[in-house]
């Protein structure tokens, strides 16, 4: 089966125009993070999901609850950190994963050689625009993170998905999203994973594709034409494809 975990500022719907390629193939389930989405606000705690634990002890749950098992988890963006995290936390329970758009930390590491994409200093200012007007600073991010000026619709869309989340539940999944670092974890996941870089990323440049690819045990690098960090919406063709041609070819006897 097939486990669909969407990326800061979005909601499962962000799925809806890849979704279909599989849903006569294999059990689908997607799902909102607490605090995005039609999830239950009363239930946010802001300490629980002030790092990235709260959200893999969600995901994990989510499994258990359902009862998922040989789980094929696709995930975006900071979702990709969190599917990391579970596989190490419950390997038994995941075949493998579809990392579209990750980064371990999209902070640059010059004593390291990584290239994250931003310094420290962008991200703080990157921060404290949001925390100052969050609805100008969603206008202003939605163009740069969707990456395909020729289709200003699918800016709106994802525009309209940032401001359909809460504010202040936004600005706690931010600081998640772009300080945490899960890089010293890579070399624990033994679970086989599927790289999905876009070709022309301003949040995850060529380098972290690379980077993943050389430091996970198992795994998969696919450079897509599609630009921008949201390929489910603006490629979702080619998307879908890859992930298809890796679960037929790499996951051996999925279904």
């Amino acid at each position: 089966m097939l486990l669909f975990a969407h990326g800061f500022g979005c909601d499962q719907s962000m799925w809806h125009r890849v979704i279909p390629y599989f849903e006569d193939r294999y059990r689908i389930v997607s799902f909102d993070h607490m605090g995005s989405g039609l999830s239950d606000l009363d239930q946010y705690d802001p300490e629980k999901y002030s790092t990235l634990d709260g959200y893999v002890a969600d995901l994990l749950a989510l499994c258990r609850e359902l009862d998922l098992h040989n789980v094929v988890l696709v995930a975006h963006s900071v979702a990709t950190m969190m599917a990391i995290e579970a596989a190490i936390a419950d390997a038994d329970r995941f075949r493998g994963l579809v990392l579209v758009a990750p980064s371990p930390s999209y902070i640059d590491d010059p004593s390291a050689g990584y290239v994250g994409g931003f310094t420290r200093q962008d991200i703080d200012g990157l921060l404290e625009s949001l925390d100052s007007n969050y609805f100008s600073w969603s206008a202003s991010l939605a163009p740069i993170i969707m990456g395909n000026p020729d289709t200003p619709e699918l800016t709106d869309e994802l525009e309209a998905s940032f401001c359909r989340t809460n504010p202040d539940t936004a600005r706690n999944f931010a600081r998640v999203s772009f300080l945490s670092d899960i890089r010293s974890h890579l070399t624990a996941l033994a679970t086989p994973a599927l790289i999905l870089q876009c070709s022309d990323d301003m949040l995850a440049p060529p380098e972290v594709g690379r980077y993943l690819n050389e430091r996970l045990a198992v795994s998969t690098l696919v450079e897509l034409a599609a630009t921008g960090h949201v390929p489910q919406a603006s490629a979702p063709q080619e998307t879908a494809q890859a992930i298809l041609q890796y679960l037929q070819h790499q996951i051996t006897g999925f279904s």
